[in-house]
Parts: structure tokens; C-alpha cells; sequence
């Protein structure tokens, strides 16, 4: 057998070797401009961008430190709040401390430790077969501020602190400060009438939560129809009258339902009126006529719920009802920066005012541009709206009663009023997201050329509605083992219950001393009930509202929000106000 003859040998290698890849780090050497042997090799090449650079932590520098009152010494311990690390107990700032502006003020006038004396009245005509009278020598709410009375404490004689006061009568009324100049009241600050157009009176006396009633009786309004059918003559006419719900951002010289502010009924057909837009309500051919009484009652959600609604927490499909307990005793901030003036004889507390805002100025008139770019603001308010400001609070409404009849539920799902829902006068020393604890839906009514009105704030009503609470029942303190029968505002047991203004009045009577009794602790925990000479407290930092002291706490969060410089002011003086007649 002859052997097989072996295979001729290859002259080429049976593998080829192949170039190495050009990896990443060698594109590094690519020259920038092309070979001209291979001038596509850089543009078939995508390079990797170079990673950016981490930026560093721009830290402030000592001086900054100082000014805002954070312990540093050079060489120290890094700081704690850095990046990536979290803060030890008790270790945070004190300027995230809720507290109050320091202001720096003279020492007491002997006078300022006089109880405020009530305004002067002045006798002007006669209507309804009473007397109304002008009210004089007092300050008006007007120009973003508020103003309450106040007086100098004589067992705190520490120079920043004054406490809140009432002048007579001293009941719930219509509050004179907070109400029109061309308003005129009785003597006992009731019943309102004018001379001019619509102009706007609120009560001294809100509801922040809970079931709220209150009365109105129209003295001077609309005639009812005569015996034989006809319509009485628009000459006869006397007046016109709206009454409702309104929130401190609402105008006074605008009928009650001008704006998104309020909520108000109209005498003429008994309309609803929200945003200056009148719709039916009542039944056909009833309306609200000279002599009627007019019961309106307002429900709110519990505080706990709305702070949840302005915080974004709130779910509808938890959230099924109303019935939220307080968590402890411990209860929200309640910061009020009050800066005492003086209008001739009277010593007042001046506050920025809360003011309206562009998004529910833009619901009220939406803008076609606006509307057609914005998703934001063409959505209607809801609980969960993308704006605080149109975020409505569920299990709210306002119901109507005439002459003890019930009629029905003009408005549901009122707009919250929380911070920040509301803010105040964007200014040198205005602090956004702060409640002084006055926020609220406050009875309102306007009148019209002759238009009169008598409110009621219980608890003794005309019309009294069958579930109303009376202000004498017997309340159990102690209450039974595994009962809730605490009947406090703010706990699911009261806010079921129908309750007159009257017993409101109290409460917010209450309310307020204690919140003057935690401003007194405050300022005497942290400044040792000294005055602002021992402190050596320097002029540079004033406000619009006065002197204010530079350390105090907040103040740089203030100045550098509102972006205004802020020149050195005069220390150891109580402004004077001076309001010029309308």
C-alpha cells in the first residue's frame, strides 16, 4: 500500500494575529488634529466625555458665621450640618428655632400700662329705629398691616414685651379696626350701615376649626312685596346687603364674595356669590328681604387634617374622615412678630397683614396666555393641587338657615388658609410660612348705600337650629376609662358639635393668653429679661416695622429672602402712626 503522500506546507500562518483594540485610554493620545494618511480615525471615534469635576462646598466665611449667631473658632471641629453626615442631638441651630423678632424699644411709658381706651363715638343719623354713630380715634387695618391693641405688662417689665388687650364692650362684635372708614356702627358694635357703596365690616371673633353658627338681621335692606302682589318701586328701596365668610386677605371697601378671599350671599334673588361671580341658590322666587334672619353656619376640618392638606400629606383614600386626635400636648408654632406703636392715645401692635397672592389673583382672572402654557393653574382647587394656595380643605361648607328654615349648602370644599396658603407683605422683616394664630374664616357683611345689619353671635339666637350646643353644659373633666370625653377645641368630640361665635369669643380669649404667657417665656429664656442696653445690641439692622434687633432669630433668613438692604436705624423709639382720612 503505498503511503499518502503528506500535504503540502502553507506558507501563511493558519492564525492571523490581529491588531490590538484601541481602548479608551489610549484615545487619550489621539492627536487632536488627523493623520492625513487616515483622516477619518478621529471622527469614527467617539470620544468620552471627562467626568465632571465635584463641586466643593462653598463654606461662609467667619464673619458671616458670626453675624448669624453660630459659635466658630479658627482651627475648630468641622462642621456638623456638612453633607453626608447626620446632625447630633441637639446639636441644631438656633435659628431654626421658631421665634420671635427682637425690636428695640424704649423703656415703658408710664401711660402704656393703662388698660386701651374703646374708640370715640360720635352721633351721626338715625336708621332702623336706632342710632349709629362714627367711630373715631382709632387706626385701621389698610396698607398690608394689622393692628391690635396691646398694653405694657407691669409684672414683666422687660422692654420687649407687651400683651394683647380688648377694649369695651367686650364681647363678639364687629370689630372696629378691622372694618371700612366709611362704616358706622351702634353702641354696642353690632349693627353696621353706610352712606357709600358696598363696604366691608368683619367680626372680632374666627373659626379655625370645627362647626361654627352666627346670625344676621337685616334692619335696612330690600322691601318685600306689597299685600296686592306689585313689586315695591326701586325708589323705596333700602339698601343692599351681603354677608358671609371672609379671610384677613379680603378687601373692606369690596362686597363680601368679591374675591377668592370670601364667601357671601346676596340680598337680590338670594345668589351665592365666590370670586364676583353670582350664581343661583335659593329657591325661585325667594330672596332675602328687609326683616329676614339669616343663619349661617360653617364647617372646618380638624387642624391636624389641614396642616396635612397644606403640607401635601394628605391622601383621600386614608384620610376618610375627620377624626384625627392631637398627637401629645404639644401643639404648632404660633409666631406673632408685633411691633407696638402709638396713634395718638393708644399703644397698638403692628403686624404685617396677610396679603393675597398671583395664583388665586390668576384663578379669579385667568389669563388666556397663562391658562394656555400653565397646567397648574387651569386644574381646579382640590386638596392635592401642585399650588398650596389652591388647595381646598375637605369636610368643609358653609350651610344657610332663613328664619330657622333650613335652605341649603352654597359652598363646599373651602380653600385652606394655613401657611403657606397665606402669606404676608412680602417686606424687610415679613417671615412667610409662620401662623400668629389668627387665621381663620371670620363672619362678614357688607352694606350698600342704607343697607343695615344686626349680627348675633349667640347664645341666645333668634332662630336657635335644633342641633346647636348650649355654652352651660356640663363638661366631664375627668371622663370615664377608655371614653374620649374631652370637649376641648381641637378634639373630634367638639368639632362635631354645632356651637355658637359667642363660645369661639372665649376660646380665642384663652388662646391668646397663652400664647402671651409662651412669648413671655420665650423672651426670658433666651435673653435673661435684659434690656438692650446690657445686651449692647447695635443699630445695624431696621425694618419696615421698626428697629430690629440684628440677632435676632430668623432675621438673616428674612433679609436675605426679601433682597432689600437694610440702612442702620434709630433704636429706643415707639413709632408714631398717622392715618390720613379716605
Amino acid at each position: 500500500m503505498a503511503d499518502a503522500s503528506p500535504s503540502p506546507r502553507s506558507s501563511t500562518p493558519s492564525t492571523i494575529p490581529q491588531k490590538r483594540p484601541l481602548g479608551i485610554d489610549d484615545e487619550q493620545h489621539v492627536p487632536a488634529v488627523p493623520s492625513p494618511l487616515n483622516p477619518d480615525f478621529a471622527s469614527s471615534r467617539v470620544r468620552k466625555p471627562a467626568p465632571a469635576r465635584e463641586q466643593r462646598e462653598k463654606k461662609e466665611s467667619l464673619k458671616k458665621r458670626e453675624a448669624k449667631g453660630v459659635e466658630s473658632v479658627r482651627g475648630g471641629t468641622p462642621d456638623s450640618q456638612a453633607p453626608g453626615r447626620k446632625p447630633k442631638k441637639g446639636t441644631e441651630q438656633s435659628s431654626s428655632i421658631p421665634s420671635l423678632l427682637r425690636y428695640k424699644l424704649p423703656p415703658p411709658n408710664p401711660t402704656d400700662f393703662d388698660p386701651p381706651k374703646a374708640p370715640i363715638l360720635v352721633a351721626t343719623f338715625q336708621k332702623a329705629n336706632r342710632q349709629f354713630f362714627e367711630a373715631s380715634e382709632h387706626v385701621f387695618n389698610r396698607k398690608g398691616f394689622r393692628y391690635t391693641h396691646c398694653i405694657a405688662d407691669p409684672a414683666f417689665t422687660f422692654t420687649q414685651y407687651h400683651r394683647g388687650s380688648e377694649t369695651e364692650p367686650f364681647a363678639p362684635r364687629f370689630d372696629y379696626e378691622d372694618a371700612s372708614s366709611h362704616i358706622f356702627f351702634d353702641s354696642n358694635a353690632r349693627s353696621i350701615t353706610t352712606e357709600k357703596g358696598f363696604r366691608m365690616a368683619r367680626a372680632n371673633v374666627g373659626a379655625r376649626e370645627g362647626r361654627w353658627y352666627w346670625e344676621c338681621k337685616i334692619l335696612s335692606g330690600v322691601k318685600p312685596n306689597t299685600h296686592d302682589g306689585n313689586p315695591v318701586a326701586v325708589g323705596d328701596s333700602g339698601g343692599h346687603i351681603r354677608l358671609g365668610f371672609s379671610r384677613r386677605e379680603a378687601t373692606l371697601d369690596t362686597p363680601v364674595g368679591f374675591d377668592a378671599y370670601s364667601y357671601g350671599l346676596r340680598d337680590v334673588a338670594g345668589q351665592k356669590v365666590h370670586m364676583s361671580r353670582p350664581k343661583d341658590f335659593m329657591p325661585a322666587g325667594e330672596q332675602i328681604y328687609e326683616g329676614d334672619v339669616i343663619g349661617l353656619e360653617i364647617n372646618l376640618p380638624s387642624l391636624t387634617l389641614h396642616r396635612k392638606v397644606v403640607e401635601g400629606s394628605y391622601n383621600k383614600a386614608v384620610d376618610v374622615s375627620d377624626d384625627v386626635e392631637p398627637q401629645g400636648a404639644e401643639g404648632a408654632d404660633i409666631i406673632r412678630d408685633r411691633l407696638p406703636i402709638r396713634y395718638k392715645a393708644h399703644l397698638y401692635f403692628e403686624q404685617f397683614e396677610y396679603q393675597s397672592c398671583k395664583e388665586l389673583e390668576e384663578l379669579m382672572n385667568p389669563s388666556p396666555v397663562i391658562a394656555a402654557t400653565s397646567t397648574s393653574t387651569t386644574a381646579a382647587p382640590n386638596p392635592n393641587h401642585s399650588l398650596v394656595a389652591l388647595r381646598t380643605l375637605p369636610f368643609s361648607c358653609i350651610k344657610v338657615y332663613k328664619n330657622g328654615k333650613y335652605i341649603g349648602t352654597p359652598f363646599a370644599d373651602l380653600l385652606a388658609f394655613l401657611p403657606p396658603a397665606s402669606k404676608p407683605l412680602h417686606q424687610v422683616g415679613a417671615r412667610d410660612g409662620l401662623d400668629d394664630g389668627m387665621l381663620g374664616y371670620f363672619p362678614s357683611v357688607s352694606v350698600f348705600r342704607g343697607g343695615a345689619a344686626e349680627v348675633n353671635f349667640g347664645p341666645d339666637f333668634w332662630y336657635p337650629p335644633p342641633d346647636i350646643t348650649g355654652s352651660c353644659e356640663d363638661v366631664d373633666m375627668l371622663g370615664e376609662p377608655g371614653i374620649n370625653n374631652v370637649t376641648r377645641s381641637g378634639t373630634s368630640t367638639s368639632l362635631k358639635k354645632l356651637r355658637s361665635l359667642a363660645e369661639r369669643y372665649n376660646e380665642q380669649i384663652a388662646e391668646d393668653v397663652m400664647y402671651d404667657i409662651i412669648d413671655e417665656v420665650d423672651l426670658w429664656a433666651q435673653d435673661g429679661g435684659q434690656t438692650e442696653a446690657q445686651k449692647g445690641a447695635s443699630d445695624s439692622a431696621s425694618a419696615i416695622l421698626g428697629p430690629v434687633d440684628p440677632g435676632a432669630p430668623g432675621l438673616d433668613i428674612a433679609l436675605a429672602n426679601s433682597g432689600v438692604k437694610v440702612e442702620p436705624g434709630q433704636p429706643g423709639e415707639i413709632k408714631e402712626i398717622i392715618q390720613e382720612e379716605e
